[in-house]
C-alpha cells in the first residue's frame, strides 16, 4: 500500500519471503495444552521433535508473532506455536486485588469466550491464586474464576457506558498471500496487525463493545469485502489496523492517522492523540488519505499506521506484549472520548 513520508507518497515493492528473525527473551512458561508438537522450526512444516503436555515448564529464548522457541528443562530446544504457552509476568503477581469497577465480569476460565461465572462489585477483595497471560484466578468465599487483568487496574478505563452496544468493525490489514509492509527483521505486517486486532478486540469486548473483526485468521480478504463487512451492518466506527516499513529511510519513526470524509477527522485525531501519549513516539499527524477502505466506506471509518516494522529499534517494541497493550490502551481511550462526544452532540 502507498505510505506517505514527508508528504510524499512512497509506493513499498514488496516480495514475499520467510521470516526467521525474532526477539529474545529471558523469561519462564508453561505448555496450556496436551500432545503439543515441539519442532525443529518455526511452522508446521518443519520436523516434530517430540511431545509436550500441559503444565510443562520452559525457558523462552525468542518469540516470532506466532512462534516461539523454548528451552525444555532437559535442556531440549525446539519450536511450538505460541497459542499453546503462557509466559510468565515480568512482574509479581499481587497476593490479593480489589475490584475497581462495578459488575466486573468473572469468567470460567482464561477467555473471552468463556461462560461468566459471576459479577463482582466495585470493592470486592479476592486472593489471587494465580497469574495466566492476560488474566488472574481469583478467588473469595463465595466466588472463583478468572478476572481480566486491565480490569483490576486502577488507572480509570473509559466508562463502559461510552462503549455498551456500539459495532465495531476491526480490519487487520493484509492477510495470506498480501503479506503487507516487510519489517527489518522480515516480519510480516499482516501478522502485527493481526496481533493488534486481536489484543483490541479482547478490550473492547470485555467493556460491552460488539466487535467484529474483517479477518479471524491468516486469509486474504479482498478490499471489497472487508468494506461490504462495514457497510452491511449497523457499524458505529470501522477501524483499518496497519503498520509502516519505508526501508530506505531506517531511522523513521512515529504514528500516524488517516480519514476519508471530512466528517471522520474527529474520530482520527481523537484517536490519534490518545495512542500518541500511550506511546510517546514520533506524531505524525492526522491526514486525508484515499484509501479505498474509507474512500468507499459508509460508515464513520479511518486507517491507523501505529508505527514503523521498517525500523529495527520501533520493530522491537511493537513486538512486545506491553507495547500492544499501550497501542490498544490508546485506541479505546480515543474512541472512548470520541463516543461521548458524539452522545453529548445528540443531547444538545
Amino acid at each position: 500500500m502507498n505510505k506517505r513520508i514527508m508528504a510524499i507518497s512512497i509506493l513499498v515493492l514488496l516480495f514475499t519471503f520467510n521470516s526467521d528473525k525474532s526477539v529474545s527473551f529471558a523469561q519462564q512458561g508453561t505448555i496450556t495444552e496436551d500432545n503439543v508438537h515441539m519442532r525443529s522450526g518455526p511452522g508446521t512444516e518443519f520436523q516434530i521433535i517430540t511431545q509436550i503436555n500441559d503444565g510443562t515448564a520452559f525457558t523462552l529464548i525468542k518469540q516470532q508473532v506466532k512462534w516461539v522457541e523454548i528451552q525444555l528443562d532437559d535442556s531440549s530446544v525446539g519450536w511450538v506455536h505460541a497459542k499453546y504457552i503462557s509466559i510468565k509476568d515480568q512482574v509479581d503477581t499481587p497476593s490479593t486485588i480489589t475490584i475497581p469497577h462495578d459488575n466486573t465480569q468473572i469468567r470460567s476460565s482464561p477467555s473471552t469466550d468463556a461462560p461468566i461465572a459471576n459479577f463482582a462489585k466495585k470493592g470486592s477483595s479476592f486472593q489471587v491464586l494465580s497469574s495466566k497471560g492476560d488474566w488472574y484466578e481469583i478467588e473469595d468465599k463465595a466466588i472463583h474464576g478468572f478476572v481480566y487483568k486491565a480490569l483490576t487496574e486502577p488507572a480509570p478505563l473509559p466508562m463502559k457506558s461510552s462503549f455498551a452496544n456500539k459495532s465495531i468493525v476491526i480490519d487487520a490489514g493484509h492477510g495470506g498471500r498480501d503479506v503487507g509492509a516487510i519489517g527489518a527483521s522480515s516480519v510480516f505486517e499482516k501478522d502485527v496487525a493481526f496481533l493488534t486486532a486481536q489484543e483490541l478486540t479482547n478490550e473492547l469486548s470485555m467493556l460491552g463493545a460488539n466487535v467484529r473483526l474483517t479477518r479471524r485468521n491468516d486469509d486474504y480478504i479482498p478490499l471489497n469485502s472487508r468494506i461490504s463487512y462495514s457497510n452491511n451492518f449497523d457499524t458505529d466506527v470501522f477501524i483499518s489496523l496497519h503498520y509502516n516499513s519505508v526501508p530506505n529511510l531506517p531511522n523513521v519513526t512515529g504514528i500516524e492517522s488517516f480519514y476519508y470524509k471530512e466528517a471522520n477527522q474527529k474520530l482520527a485525531a481523537s484517536i490519534q492523540k490518545k495512542v500518541f501519549h500511550a506511546v510517546q513516539t514520533d506524531d505524525r499527524g492526522t491526514s486525508f488519505g484515499d484509501f479505498l477502505v474509507l474512500r468507499q466506506n459508509l460508515k464513520p471509518a479511518i486507517l491507523l499506521e501505529l508505527g514503523f516494522i521498517s525500523n529495527k529499534a520501533e520493530e522491537s517494541r511493537l513486538l512486545t506484549t506491553m507495547y500492544q497493550k499501550k497501542l490498544v490502551s490508546g485506541i479505546i481511550q480515543g474512541l472512548g472520548s470520541y463516543f461521548a462526544r458524539s452522545e453529548i452532540g445528540k443531547a444538545e
